[in-house]
């Protein structure tokens, strides 16, 4: 067989970089005291990836560096437009940024919601982003208020039950 046809020369696959979740244009990187924490804890380990990867010879050296450059670079400019938000000051009697929001929905399961940052944000958790479909559709409501909230499979009527504005770390 001709070496042409074989995968010999080619080298390790190029590391991917997945993009951060976008923020909505022109709206602050707003998160929480531990948002914060989470991206600062995240550039450390970037510094210290790359400081383990400078001083190797992989093959894949030179590209996992440019993946760890580019990765620092996203992170930088999220950190720099990051505004805290402090729960403390939000208003406690409707659904604002930090809020845990509990919610009935039509077949009667509660559910505990906390909205979020962008970065901070993870559904398999209940935490929603601020600018998520859901995450929008809360904000602003008020215990006791009940609202019809449609995705593209199905429409659920869903109420807020409680809000709680818990320790800025959960």
């Amino acid at each position: 067989m001709s070496k042409a046809f074989t995968k010999d020369d080619e080298g390790p696959p190029e590391p991917l970089v997945a993009p951060r979740a976008p923020l909505p244009d022109g709206v602050p990187n707003y998160v929480t005291p531990r948002g914060l924490a989470l991206l600062r804890a995240e550039s450390e380990a970037i510094v210290a990836e790359r400081g383990e990867w400078a001083m190797g010879d992989a093959p894949d050296r030179a590209s996992r560096l440019t993946a760890l450059a580019e990765r620092a670079l996203d992170l930088q400019a999220r950190l720099s437009r990051a505004v805290v938000v402090d729960v403390r000051a939000q208003p406690h009697d409707e659904v604002r940024f930090g809020a845990t929001v509990r919610v009935r929905h039509a077949s009667d399961k509660l559910v505990d919601y906390q909205i979020v940052g962008v970065d901070e944000a993870d559904a398999a958790l209940g935490k929603l982003a601020f600018s998520s479909p859901l995450g929008r559709a809360l904000l602003g409501r008020r215990v006791g208020e009940a609202f019809e909230f449609r995705t593209p499979r199905a429409a659920d009527e869903l109420e807020v039950v409680a809000i709680a504005y818990l320790d800025a770390e959960r």
